[in-house]
């Protein structure tokens, strides 16, 4: 492939003479062509719109063998050509370059990449004589951040684009003996931009002292030089005015303006309607009205409380019978001066002139100013009311049966605390456990036992299932929650029970495994001394101290004594699935419920009790109490009450569409509270305590939000003894009667009945 002709231009300008600018051609509209400095008029042919091909690259350029550069005769005939006008331009410049000296000569040597020819300079060697700015400041790194080269091993480039390494830098120690050795160490500074110390300058360092002085930077200005004087003295007057605009004609003439402006005053003084001050005379004297002023709105002031007037035993000649005795005298001097009834002893005179100066009169002087200055004076109405009428009226209890008041029956766990205690749906049977492991059923009419169930560990809590279409009850031991079902069941609900605790087929596996293993006995296997189902906590759980029904059944939370999750697991009984609702709860959880209504959670730390959503998983509400150690609660049938008992012995009933602080606070127990629990039909709730006694209470809850709620002590019941400080320890309304039946520490549990 043959390369095209290559005619580099000459970069140095060229000096055309007239005779060259004469001789040029004359260029005609529509035959314009560009033609390069090296090309002729004559010559130049138009290309007819097509574009010249770049010429190709030879890579055998790279080597260093003198065939390397290969072209063909129209390459060597350009080249030859360029360099016979260089030659010429280098001859004509020649003259020029050697007067100025300015760049240094340029060397054309053939390129290594493009294999085209170059024109390279020689570097710069400089002197002393020449400039040395770029000694001083090697790197070119310009005004950029200089902690973007913070971890890197260069500070910067130098003028070739060449790394700037860092300097070295020595320790503490090091600085120190630098500064000791060399002792102009103090007149640097260190510079960011090379990274090293730069000594300063002497007006450097001078700056710097006058600037620590106080004094003006720039030492060569004066601040008190002489004034110059441009226009005061001899021959330095202002002859000409500042501006050369003649001067206008109203300067001289007189305002038409402040004519008009003046005649107007001047027709107002004539016809009197501007009056001039007179000089005031002091001849006459004035007098003033003081009834002419109208009266004030204001009542008057009220008159100074008269001084008391003195009594017969004030006399210098009492009757006997004020006189006190030596043993009175020695009791009034004794109390001290604000606890004497009298603020004087009366004495007996025979004669008037034998009455001595009164002691204490600028006293009471002195007393009676400050009362009139200082004690207001304002006119109260006195209120007779009846302390008695103060009282809230309250029906009388008589008004408000049936609720409990007497003992019926009672049942005995001998072998320890009975701790918690419950009822079944229909109010005919309750199931309650003590603290050896026992676990008692008994009929509530009767209070016969009729099955007794043994654990290994005492018993934690037991609770019914609410639905009444099955019939069986959970009981919570060490780690473990036992599903038992009671015997003498019909036989419809006892398929249902079995179907529902240990079905045929188990239903499918959750997608997140639970920690909570549900195991069930094989069929062979089933007892009524066994029980049915068991949930196998995870290990070091603890004790479940409480159980508690969501109202259809299905599901059922535990509250657990240690463990992760604190300790509080929601079981969803025909899945046998548990989760944990919390990941993390501030304070420890002793006790949770669940909304009767609504799918809300309440859970109940040691001094708070936050409302949960358990739909939409947020915090609705916390509820303070202000109970230093939360014991128990329940909330009420309606779902917009809750009542929180404390150890404190503070009973706190909410109104959850009100506040989240406590509606009332009762205080009837002298000691801590140990349950509380609303009827589910009745008007009524209990709460026991560790004083041995159970308080009834009626409480009436209106569907009128502007009526409050009606709360009223009914009934004090006593039939607890207290064993080892604790009482009662938990009670629990029948759901069909207004009964009540509480176990208590002394391991008795009794029926309370109406």
């Amino acid at each position: 492939m043959a390369v095209k002709e290559i005619i580099k231009p000459s970069k140095k300008r060229k000096h055309l003479s007239e005779d060259d600018v004469s001789g040029l051609p004359t260029i005609t509209v529509g035959e314009l062509e560009m033609l390069s400095d090296e090309e002729d008029g004559g010559d130049a042919v138009s290309d007819d719109g097509e574009v010249d091909e770049f010429p190709e690259i030879d890579t055998r350029s790279d080597s260093d063998d003198s065939d390397g550069f290969e072209g063909t005769d129209d390459e060597d005939n350009s080249r030859e050509e360029l360099d016979g006008e260089e030659e010429e331009e280098d001859d004509d410049d020649s003259s020029d370059a050697d007067s100025l000296h300015v760049f240094p000569k340029a060397k054309i040597i053939v390129s290594d990449i493009t294999g085209q020819p170059k024109r390279v300079y020689p570097e710069i060697e400089p002197d002393y004589d020449s400039d040395s700015s770029t000694e001083d400041a090697p790197n070119r790194v310009g005004n950029v951040p200089m902690h973007w080269y913070d971890d890197l091993p260069h500070i910067g480039y130098d003028i070739d684009g060449k790394k700037v390494l860092r300097p070295a830098k020595g320790d503490e120690l090091d600085k120190f003996l630098s500064t000791v050795e060399d002792p102009s160490a103090w007149t640097s500074a260190f510079d960011k931009n090379t990274q090293m110390d730069k000594p300063l300058t002497s007006e450097e360092l001078d700056i710097i002292r006058r600037l620590y002085a106080g004094e003006v930077p720039d030492a060569n200005y004066d601040p008190y030089e002489p004034t110059t004087e441009w226009f005061t003295g001899k021959g330095k007057e202002e002859i000409m005015p500042l501006s050369s605009a003649p001067e206008p004609k109203r300067r001289w003439v007189p305002s038409k303006w402040e004519k008009q402006k003046i005649m107007k005053i001047v027709r107002a003084i004539r016809q009197g309607r501007i009056i001039g001050s007179k000089p005031k005379t002091t001849s006459k004297f004035s007098f003033y009205s003081i009834w002419s002023e109208p009266s004030s709105s204001h009542s008057p002031p009220l008159p100074a409380p008269k001084p008391r007037l003195p009594t017969n035993s004030e006399s210098y000649n009492p009757p006997e019978e004020y006189l006190p005795t030596e043993q009175e005298r020695k009791e009034w001097e004794a109390q001290d001066p604000e606890d004497r009834e009298q603020d004087y002893l009366p004495k007996k005179y025979s004669a008037l002139r034998l009455v001595p100066a009164y002691d204490r009169f600028i006293k009471d002087r002195f007393n009676r100013q400050l009362d009139l200055y200082l004690a207001p004076r304002i006119q109260r109405t006195k209120l007779n009311i009846d302390p008695s009428t103060m009282i809230p009226k309250l029906p009388s209890p008589s008004s408000l049966k049936p609720f409990p008041n007497y003992k019926s029956l009672k049942y005995t766990h001998p072998r320890g605390r009975a701790r918690c205690v419950s009822i079944s749906p229909d109010g005919g049977w309750a199931v309650s456990g003590d603290e050896s492991g026992q676990v008692s059923l008994w009929e509530v009419n009767v209070g016969r036992e009729i099955k007794r169930w043994t654990f290994d560990s005492k018993i934690g809590a037991v609770d019914w299932c609410p639905r009444l279409d099955v019939s069986y009850f959970v009981v919570s031991v060490e780690e473990k929650i036992h599903f038992i079902i009671p015997p003498n069941l019909p036989n419809s609900v006892l398929s249902l029970t079995q179907a529902l605790l240990a079905p045929s087929s188990l239903p499918p596996a959750p997608a997140t495994p639970s920690p909570v293993k549900w195991v069930t006995p094989p069929t062979t296997a089933w007892s009524i001394d066994a029980p049915i189902l068991t949930a196998n906590l995870p290990p070091s759980s603890g004790l479940p101290i409480q159980l508690t029904w969501h109202r259809k059944g299905d599901y059922l939370a535990s509250v657990s004594t240690g463990g992760t999750q604190s300790g509080v697991w929601i079981h969803q009984v025909p899945r046998r699935h548990s989760q944990a609702p919390f990941k993390k709860v501030k304070g420890t959880v002793q006790m949770v419920l669940f909304h009767p209504l609504k799918p809300h959670f309440f859970v109940a730390t040691q001094q708070y009790v936050r409302l949960y959503n358990l739909s939409e998983q947020k915090l609705l509400k916390t509820l303070q109490p202000g109970i230093r150690w939360i014991s128990s609660m329940d909330v009420h049938p309606s779902g917009d009450h809750l009542i929180v008992g404390g150890y404190d012995r503070k009973l706190c009933w909410f109104d959850l569409e009100l506040s989240d602080k406590p509606y009332k606070i009762l205080r009837y127990h002298t000691r801590a509270i140990r349950s509380l629990n609303f009827h589910p039909s009745y008007p009524l709730f209990a709460s026991s305590s560790d004083d041995g006694s159970i308080q009834i209470f009626h409480s009436r809850v209106y569907n009128d939000l502007m009526t409050d709620p009606l709360i009223v002590p009914l009934k004090i019941l006593r039939g607890h003894e207290i064993r080892d400080g604790l009482g009662v320890l938990q009670i629990k309304w029948s759901s069909r009667q207004p009964w009540l039946i509480s176990s208590g520490a002394d391991g008795t549990i009794g029926v309370w009945c109406s």
